[in-house]
């Protein structure tokens, strides 16, 4: 217990003084058993200043009372007194749940569901609910059908030329690997076969592309090239390579046979991140595209969807592995794109190790999973040593490339006030919400210009969009 109260809070942990507020800490017990499992001692305060509870058994009681009135599905933890420094404590213990996903009953099964992201609690909206809730039941999200498609909705030609040499795919193939299923009599592609193969994947999956973006320094000032990826995603992955390799530097090896082409980033490791993020991304999820930001010092590759349920980051740098998406996986997997299941992340610390790199960080940042991949010297673009400044510069807004006239004008409406989209549409004289207002939209975030009102509900009916300090210094009234 001594070395429970040195660790620091987080996705497994927390601490609450006492019991006179109880919601918070209900919120706790609810994130942790829809997440990753966690405990959470009641009697010490933030400083880990041991305090004591005061009736402990009483106490006890109380909370055991708490937990069984308040959380549906019923959950039972463990709940124990336990002694510290002749003080005693409660120690609530909470196993990631087959029964997720739970919520609190006064807020209800829509708005009472938390996940536990680092060391707060966030409310789950629709998307991550139903997550929760398939994978408790064991259904990937991929594998479930879209029947109001058909096999003609499916870019066969490319899947077959991609298998081409490795397996013929054939009606049968197509049914192994689970791109079709019978639903009500008839064949018709899974989602997993849309996200992989669909002609028109954008339609039914807004988010499932990649972005990639070159800034100039260590942060999202200046851009100093970026590229929308659309392609199907297998393919999606030789083109996020090149790209990385279009802006990083080639030496070369003499000290073999052969002359060997050495690059100032670790395209290994950074194949794996990719794939990583490509396979385990939550494409149920809407708001963002994967992202690849490539800085003077690091590389960031950036995923929609929080970590399974029951898996945490050190899990992962264990060796851990769950699939999210079992038809993308087994595709990859058919492919070689993966060499070994559930080897991927293991790798990338490997790799890093043995390249005498900083190790990488992954984190959760709200509902989507960050891996930084620092690399050992700093990589400048041409254009480092004379980069604008945004003060003084346009280039560094986002009239540098063609879609500069709207961004700049959605810039200047949020410098009157926040606004959501359609609010944005209507200043902008457009009858609808765009495709383009959207892209917009996404890229300025991207750019960190502008931020969402409510980040953690990223589909919210309430959803607006604000500048942010480095927005304002980017833009001003005309």
């Amino acid at each position: 217990m001594n070395e429970l109260l040195h660790q620091s809070e987080g996705k497994t942990l927390e601490f609450k003084r006492d019991l006179s507020s109880p919601k918070p800490l209900l919120k706790t017990l609810v994130a942790f058993a829809n997440t990753a499992g966690g405990r959470l001692v009641v009697g010490v305060a933030d400083d880990r200043q041991v305090l004591g509870v005061t009736n402990a058994l009483d106490e006890e009681e109380r909370l055991c009372s708490l937990i069984a009135d308040a959380i549906a599905p019923r959950l039972v933890p463990n709940v124990e007194m336990v002694t510290v420094e002749d003080k005693p404590l409660l120690l609530v213990e909470v196993f990631v749940s087959g029964s997720r996903p739970h919520w609190l009953k006064a807020d209800g099964p829509e708005h009472g569901v938390y996940v536990r992201l680092g060391s707060t609690s966030r409310q789950a909206d629709s998307a991550l609910i139903g997550e929760l809730r398939r994978t408790a039941e064991g259904v990937a999200f991929d594998e479930l059908p879209m029947p109001e498609l058909s096999l003609d909705d499916l870019d066969l030609a490319t899947a077959k030329k991609l298998f081409q040499g490795i397996s013929p795919l054939d009606e049968q193939a197509l049914r192994t690997l689970k791109l079709v299923t019978a639903y009500q009599g008839r064949t018709v592609p899974t989602k997993g076969a849309v996200l992989l193969f669909g002609k028109e994947r954008n339609l039914h999956f807004s988010d499932a592309w990649v972005q990639c973006g070159r800034f100039v320094g260590t942060d999202k000032a200046h851009i100093f090239d970026h590229i929308d990826i659309h392609e199907p995603l297998p393919l999606a992955l030789d083109s996020i390579m090149l790209f990385l390799k279009k802006h990083a530097m080639r030496g070369a090896d003499f000290s073999q046979t052969r002359r060997q082409d050495v690059w100032s980033i670790p395209l290994t490791l950074l194949r794996e991140a990719v794939i990583n993020a490509l396979v385990h991304t939550d494409y149920s999820q809407r708001g963002a595209p994967i992202r690849v930001s490539f800085f003077d010092d690091r590389i960031e590759i950036e995923n929609p969807g929080i970590l399974l349920p029951g898996m945490t980051v050190e899990d992962m740098r264990q060796g851990v592995s769950k699939i999210r998406n079992h038809v993308l996986a087994r595709v990859f997997k058919e492919l070689n794109l993966i060499e070994q299941w559930g080897s991927g992340v293991r790798r990338i610390y490997s790799e890093a190790l043995e390249l005498g790199l900083p190790e990488p960080q992954i984190t959760e940042l709200g509902l989507r999973v960050r891996l930084v991949v620092p690399l050992a010297e700093k990589v400048l673009t041409e254009a480092a040593v004379k980069a604008p400044k945004p003060e003084s510069r346009p280039e560094s807004r986002p009239e540098s490339r063609p879609e500069s006239t709207l961004a700049i004008k959605i810039l200047q409406r949020l410098l009157d006030g926040n606004a959501s989209k359609a609010q944005l549409a209507q200043h902008l004289g457009h009858k609808t919400v765009s495709g383009e207002l959207k892209k917009q939209i996404t890229h300025l975030l991207t750019l960190e210009f502008i931020e969402m009102t409510r980040p953690d509900i990223p589909n919210s009916r309430l959803q607006q969009y604000k500048l942010t300090d480095l927005g304002r210094q980017n833009i001003s009234k005309p």
